[in-house]
């Protein structure tokens, strides 16, 4: 984009305009107490002179006024140089108060308000930009950083007073500021540091504003940033463009300080909210990802809870998964309580009934003896047809095993005998019998993978099968280490001692009569 030599003109004359503006603007924030309150009569004076010299400029480089070529400043200086010399003549004044008054902090403020316009009278007198040898003067020190966690606003301006001006007005509104002198130490400093905001200036020598904003808003990690364009290039075509490049805003220097202000809190508020929301998607990916992982683990644990209930009681299936028990499936000893049960004349009921009548009696059956085994919180090793094996005290170790077992066989035995009645009527002569051993056994996983069992082995299982092979319809047969440990809660009859096949001796075993009436 080539630049016109009038707006050009118009950039260099307003730069060191703005400079005197400005410091006197900031002078006078200064100058309301403390011993340069004296002054502020003065310097009010000095900001309304260069506030006329501007509109006067401003009115006869209008862009309505110009012409091609260049631009002729010989029929505007008996106009513009009075107002000019009243700030020079004032300012000089000004320095010597601040002596007189012990007001030497405004002495190097005073000192670049005399330089700009010294400067800006040279160029009225030379009647239009300088050439490139002819240098600059540059103003002043630099400015002081805030330490507070303020947002964070970089200054880019190749002009010295500029960046001075802007940077110690920001900073005295409480904001933390980086300068840089140039586009390529503006992306340099953007490399390096994270800011909240830039202030660009369009017309920089190295590395000019409209290619650092293209270079921002192409690269991912500071297309975000807000950028504000502050430049007394005022041409309508460059406002345009750097709004299309993606700037928020474009303001003419000199700024009035408010609007300045308020188009900087309204980029920062911005930045705030894309800042959350970056925030807010941040945390919401982590918490996905923790989710997808809650709900794999979530899956495992119900295919596993899926398997155990195969085995065990729902309340017991959920306290392994949850780790209030050991994993079953590890090969382990422990003492328990071992309960058989099978049908009386099932072998005779199958070899005559039909295939869908032996399946609705075993439904039947199953679903009664399964609902009373997850009512007591029992163990269910297998089940082979009408046959059962179920045991206490594993995985989980629970108080009174013993009791718990010959109270689940009671109720069985009354449940099957409420269903063999109506088995009669269909002409089905079926009864149960149970047989119920204590002692110690060796419980886990048995199988190959892909198809495991949960299995208890050991004699006491073998005595509690063969004592079931022995009870009659409606008995339930006992170990006498079962009859010692509930002696008190059933009444039981001696039997005898039955020489049962596979135990080398013969066994004493009781039949299980009824449980004891409660004492009142």
């Amino acid at each position: 984009m080539t630049i016109d030599p009038a707006a050009q003109l118009r950039h260099e004359l307003r730069t060191p305009l703005n400079h005197i503006i400005g410091y006197a603007e900031m002078l006078l924030e200064e100058a309301a107490e403390g011993p340069a309150a004296e002054l502020a009569a003065d310097l009010r004076t000095l900001h309304a002179d260069a506030r006329h010299l501007l509109a006067r400029l401003n009115e006869m480089l209008a862009p309505s006024r110009e012409q091609a070529g260049p631009v002729d400043l010989s029929a505007a200086r008996g106009v513009l140089l009075p107002p000019l010399e009243r700030i020079r003549t004032t300012g000089q004044t000004l320095r010597q108060r601040a002596e007189q008054a012990d007001a030497r902090t405004w002495l190097p403020d005073l000192e670049r308000i005399q330089t700009a316009a010294e400067r800006l009278g040279a160029l009225l007198g030379q009647g239009g930009v300088p050439s490139a040898d002819q240098p600059e003067h540059r103003a002043g020190a630099g400015h002081g950083e805030a330490d507070a966690p303020r947002p964070t606003i970089l200054v880019v301006d190749d002009n010295e007073g500029n960046r001075d001006m802007l940077a110690r007005r920001l900073a005295r509104q409480g904001y933390a500021v980086r300068t840089a002198a140039g586009g390529v130490a503006a992306l340099d400093a953007l490399a390096k540091e994270s800011v909240d905001l830039v202030l660009l200036d369009v017309m920089m020598p190295d590395l000019d504003g409209y290619r650092v904003l293209e270079r921002m808003k192409a690269d991912a990690t500071l297309r975000h940033i807000p950028v504000l364009m502050i430049s007394a290039l005022d041409e309508l075509d460059s406002v345009v463009r750097c709004i299309k490049l993606g700037a928020e805003d474009y303001l003419s220097k000199p700024f009035e300080p408010v609007l300045l202000q308020a188009r900087i809190g309204a980029c920062l508020e911005k930045k705030r909210l894309h800042d959350q929301e970056k925030r807010h998607l941040a945390a919401l990916d982590e918490w996905n990802r923790t989710l997808e992982g809650r709900v794999a683990e979530q899956v495992g644990l119900l295919e596993r809870l899926g398997r155990l209930k195969r085995f065990f009681s729902p309340q017991l299936a959920e306290l392994i998964v949850t780790g209030g028990a050991e994993d079953p499936l590890k090969t382990h000893r422990r003492e328990v309580i071992v309960l058989f049960l099978d049908l009386r004349g099932f072998t005779t009921f199958a070899e005559t009934a039909e295939p869908e009548e032996i399946m609705a009696v075993l439904r039947e059956y199953h679903a009664e003896m399964g609902r009373l085994i997850l009512e007591h919180e029992a163990t269910l090793e297998r089940f082979t047809g009408d046959g059962m094996m179920i045991f206490f005290n594993d995985p989980v170790e629970v108080p009174n095993p013993a009791e718990r077992a010959v109270r689940m066989a009671v109720a069985m035995r009354d449940r099957v005998a409420q269903l063999t009645a109506g088995w009669r009527k269909r002409g089905w002569d079926l009864g149960l019998g149970i047989g119920i051993a204590q002692g110690f056994a060796t419980i886990g996983a048995i199988g190959f993978e892909g198809r495991w069992d949960y299995a208890a082995i050991g004699t006491v299982t073998n005595l509690a099968a063969r004592l079931c092979g022995e009870a009659k319809v409606g008995q339930i047969l006992i170990s006498s280490r079962v009859a010692a440990a509930v002696e008190e809660l059933v009444e039981a009859e001696e039997v005898g001692a039955l020489p049962l096949r596979g135990l080398a001796r013969p066994v004493p075993t009781l039949s299980l009569q009824r449980l004891r009436e409660p004492l009142p």
